[in-house]
């Protein structure tokens, strides 16, 4: 009878053991579950601002570019300023500051000095989000269409360029025009920034 008993006593000890420690990880699984479902939550969500008045929104020409703008010209100008907000993907589109680095490569100056040295970079929260901004003027130079030899030679143009970084990956915004039409639209530019979310 005592082997029995004994026995008995170690099979029930084992089942309680192997119930404590089935227990014990069951919420380790539910929270492992819980943070990817609060984590895909998080990242359902789209880049969105307020237009200013007075732009035109155009057809965008890929599925790379978000949406597109046109913000018209200065008299004596001669085009329009357009503005393009692209998004690759969650882990597209080239780290922040390789983006600026490229969009200033963009804009030669007439004396030959370093871009550089002359464009304006920040660093700002905008309603939660890390925003990198650039704005540089000179003669634009960026390839007429990506990937052709081709380039652009326009001079007295600036350009206003950002990362935007959220939940869903980096945004990017290149806006670039002749100087007065952008000096033009100078609050409107900002204001748009400004007005950046992620819902």
């Amino acid at each position: 009878m005592k082997p029995s008993i004994l026995c008995t006593g170690m099979l029930i000890a084992g089942l309680l053991t192997s119930l404590a420690c089935g227990t014990k990880g069951a919420p380790s699984v539910s929270n492992s579950q819980s943070n990817a479902a609060q984590s895909n939550r998080q990242a359902a969500g789209e880049l969105r601002y307020k237009v200013p008045d007075g732009w035109v929104k155009e057809q965008t020409t890929s599925s790379m570019r978000v949406a597109q703008y046109k913000l018209p010209k200065t008299e004596g100008d001669p085009e329009d300023a357009l503005l393009v907000i692209y998004y690759f993907g969650a882990t597209q589109g080239g780290a922040v500051q390789a983006n600026i680095d490229r969009w200033i490569s963009q804009i030669q100056q007439p004396d030959g000095s370093a871009s550089k040295d002359k464009a304006r970079t920040e660093t700002s929260i905008v309603n939660g989000l890390k925003v990198t901004s650039v704005d540089v003027s000179g003669t634009y130079t960026a390839e007429m269409a990506p990937g052709t030899p081709s380039q652009r030679n326009e001079a007295n143009y600036r350009m206003r360029a950002a990362v935007i970084e959220t939940p869903k990956g980096n945004y990017f915004l290149k806006l670039v025009g002749p100087a007065k039409t952008m000096g033009n639209w100078e609050q409107s530019i900002t204001d748009l920034v400004k007005s950046v979310e992620f819902k």
